[in-house]
């Protein structure tokens, strides 16, 4: 997931979705040792230790910290949840022309 897609995700998602994501994401991130997509400077498990370790679903969290929660672990939000992927860069061929030697 990319950072803009976070952010749009961020500005709507719940608490207990986000806490549905973590869940999905404990369960389904076998290599905790990968780069983290937030910060290239730690691993997944990084994140998750700073990001959910203590999350709680009653406490109002920043925007940003939304959209890092989503950013980092978005993968495993539910696909309604998900940015829908656009057709609309379909590539047309392109011109080409015999080279007049």
């Amino acid at each position: 997931m990319n950072k803009n897609a976070a952010k749009k995700i961020a500005e709507t998602i719940t608490n207990e979705q986000i806490a549905e994501m973590f869940k999905s994401a404990k369960n389904g991130i076998i290599d905790w040792t990968q780069v983290s997509s937030v910060n290239k400077g730690m691993t997944k498990g990084v994140a998750w230790n700073i990001l959910a370790k203590n999350f709680d679903v009653n406490e109002n969290y920043h925007f940003l910290a939304k959209t890092n929660m989503v950013w980092e672990f978005g993968d495993f939000l539910p696909n309604q949840l998900r940015p829908k992927k656009s057709d609309s860069k379909i590539q047309n061929p392109p011109a080409h022309q015999e080279p007049n030697f």
